[in-house]
């Protein structure tokens, strides 16, 4: 480093070394007074008292010990200012009160530049290339174990160890981190492997070296070393669990997309709005495209497209052409499988501009652009009982197989499964959806929709009951997600899987736990329509199926479904009255994949209040769904058998009656 304006430079991460500011070696003499050195510069710029100082240096210090120390100090003064004058005040090692303090910037000694540099990123969201670029430097620093030459039994010097060994482990790992999210793990294999023997049980030093194996292509080994590490935390520890161990596992059997590198948000942004056309209709047309083939990677890519692609739909409608707005918002066919808007503010924004291209275009517009308005109107206004979303999918539909064209049938198909939601009791119409979109799909090379439909076949059987068949569309969904690189799916079929095992299982807190590790995932997925919600009223589904009463935690989150567990949560707090004033406002559940569920949450107020009339409701609302299961449309919650649930409303009104 730039010694400029430095008078000595002093290095203890190895042997201590001292240095003038013409880089010249300074001696500073014997093994005690480089000890005496060490000292003061572990104390960064503070000072040690005389009698600290004696008895760091001697175990049994003499009585001439005081004595000794000045002598080593005055040594060191003449040592590392040697042209200092007579009788004139030290800069380097100063005199405080009865003892002394090394007055040297931090930046002029390697261990407290060390820790600066790794302080100052640890934590901070920065650059992944400047961090490790940064974080390589400082570790280039490291000569050796620090203060090498000095062997002593000292407390001080073993502290001081530990304490830099630990800050190395860190900037090690910091950097691992910033390495692997510029995709260069396959270089950090050799050196992590190294790390993670010298300190098996440091947990991330396991976890960074799967990663890096990972990257590598390494999928075996990666999974290997995560079980070695388990196993010999089990075997030393009796652990036989540790949380990073376990996400990282998760993550690489379902090859979650942030193991790999991907471009930072900003960089993004600029991907999508990159283009080396200067024409306004092929820039905004590339911003819809590029925005469609961003979203399927899911997490933040899904937000930024979804919010690139109506930034470039309202662009479109002020140019004044409907034809290119039309065409701008047609080259977005991404897949819909939950009915529960991501943003019912942004997909309201583009319905009303579909709506309105609709209009300009009139009767003239091409019938595979209209097609694919109407597709995106039935889509975007999904959840809802609006009939002309209804209508919208209808035609489009009847549109597309006029044309005999298969890309814009699997889009109308798309948006009719949406639309099914708007009445209960459409299980078998969405069955038929499904059968076709797998059969279009597979005879014309549209995986996006061939997967589409194998989800949408996986909630036709969770909520038929049968979850053997369901199991089949979930092997081919995630085997398709892993050749086109969709995340999200295994995100989904996780969650069927909890709620399968939430099934099956007499212990909830296993199912609880699978529920955690599953919103956990749903956080970084770029599906709030999915997420919110979603934990409290899975472990609600559970605590029903076991008796117990609603979960009351504070921390959790109810989301857009706070309305219908009000009363429950009442009655957990023991507010009977309460409750039965919560339950006489208890609004209808929206037209979704929630619709069923909520009436089944519904009918157990019902039955804990005693209340007939509210019972009435819920069994008018789930008699449709006679021989399905409460919820399990969604594949992610089930709330048991709505002929159980039915079969209690009714003892309940009997018995009122």
């Amino acid at each position: 480093m730039n010694n400029v304006g430095m008078e000595i430079l002093v290095n203890v991460l190895g042997p201590i070394e001292v240095t003038d500011a013409a880089g010249r070696t300074v001696e500073v003499g014997s093994r005690r007074r480089r000890e005496l050195l060490g000292r003061l510069v572990a104390a960064g710029g503070r000072a040690v008292p005389l009698t600290v100082l004696v008895d760091d240096l001697w175990q049994d210090p003499p009585s001439t010990a005081a004595g000794t120390v000045r002598t080593f100090v005055a040594e060191l003064r003449r040592a590392l200012e040697p042209e200092r004058l007579p009788r004139a005040r030290p800069r380097i090692i100063e005199t405080v009160g009865t003892g002394y303090a090394m007055r040297v910037p931090r930046a002029a000694v390697d261990a407290l530049r060390f820790e600066d540099a790794v302080r100052a990123l640890n934590g901070r969201p920065g650059g992944e290339a400047a961090d490790a670029r940064a974080l390589s430097e400082a570790l280039s620093w490291w000569r050796g174990e620090p203060y090498a030459d000095l062997a002593t039994a000292s407390s001080w010097l073993a502290q001081e160890r530990a304490r830099l060994a630990e800050l190395h482990c860190q900037a090690v790992e910091l950097r691992a981190r910033a390495m692997l999210d510029l995709g260069r793990g396959a270089l950090l294999v050799p050196e992590l492997e190294t790390f993670a023997a010298a300190h098996p049980w440091r947990e991330p030093g396991w976890v960074l070296l799967s990663h890096a194996l990972y990257q590598a292509g390494r999928q075996v080994d990666a999974l290997a070393v995560l079980r070695e590490a388990r196993g010999r935390l089990l075997d030393r520890f009796g652990l036989e669990s540790a949380h990073s161990l376990d996400h990282m596992e998760r993550d690489i059997l379902r090859q979650a997309p942030h193991l790999t590198s991907a471009p930072r948000d900003e960089d993004r942004l600029r991907l999508l709005t990159r283009t080396e056309a200067t024409g306004t209709y092929t820039r905004l047309r590339s911003m819809s495209t590029v925005a469609r083939a961003a979203a399927v990677t899911g997490g933040t890519n899904l937000v930024l497209a979804q919010e690139q692609r109506a930034a470039a739909a309202a662009e479109a409608e002020r140019t004044g052409d409907p034809g290119l707005t039309a065409r701008v918002i047609a080259a977005y066919d991404v897949p819909t499988i939950w009915t529960r808007a991501d943003d019912p503010e942004r997909s309201a924004a583009l319905v009303a501009i579909a709506r309105r291209t609709l209009d300009r275009l009139g009767s003239g517009a091409p019938p595979a652009l209209r097609a694919r308005l109407l597709a995106t109107v039935a889509l975007e206004h999904r959840g809802t009982r609006d009939l002309w979303a209804a209508e919208a999918a209808l035609e489009a539909e009847r549109l597309a197989r006029d044309l005999n064209d298969p890309g814009v049938l699997v889009l109308a198909l798309n948006a009719r499964f949406v639309q099914s939601f708007q009445r209960p009791g459409r299980t078998g119409e969405r069955d038929v959806i499904a059968g076709e979109l797998i059969d279009l799909s597979t005879r014309h090379d549209l995986p996006l929709f061939e997967i589409l439909g194998h989800l949408v076949r996986i909630q036709v059987c969770a909520a038929r009951g049968d979850g053997e068949g369901a199991q089949r569309h979930v092997k081919a969904a995630e085997r398709l997600a892993g050749v086109h690189e969709t995340p999200l799916v295994h995100v989904l079929t996780a969650a069927f899987r909890a709620m399968r095992l939430a099934e099956r299982s007499d212990d909830p807190a296993e199912a609880a736990r699978a529920y955690r590790a599953v919103a956990t995932d749903l956080a970084g997925a770029g599906m709030p329509g999915v997420e919110a919600g979603f934990l409290p009223l899975a472990l609600l589904s559970l605590r029903m199926r076991h008796r117990r009463p609603a979960p009351t935690d504070p921390a959790l989150d109810w989301g857009p479904y706070r309305p219908w567990v009000q009363p429950l949560l009442h009655l957990a707090r023991g507010k009977t009255a309460a409750a039965r004033e919560a339950a006489t406002v208890l609004p209808t559940p929206p037209a979704d994949h929630l619709y069923d569920a909520l009436w089944a949450v519904t009918a157990h107020t019902a039955v804990l209040l005693d209340d007939a009339s509210l019972a009435a409701r819920a069994r008018d609302a789930l008699v449709p769904l006679r021989g399905e299961i409460a919820g399990a449309t969604t594949a992610v919650i089930g709330f048991g058998p709505v002929d159980d649930i039915l079969a209690a409303l009714e003892q309940r009104l009997a018995r009122r009656r």
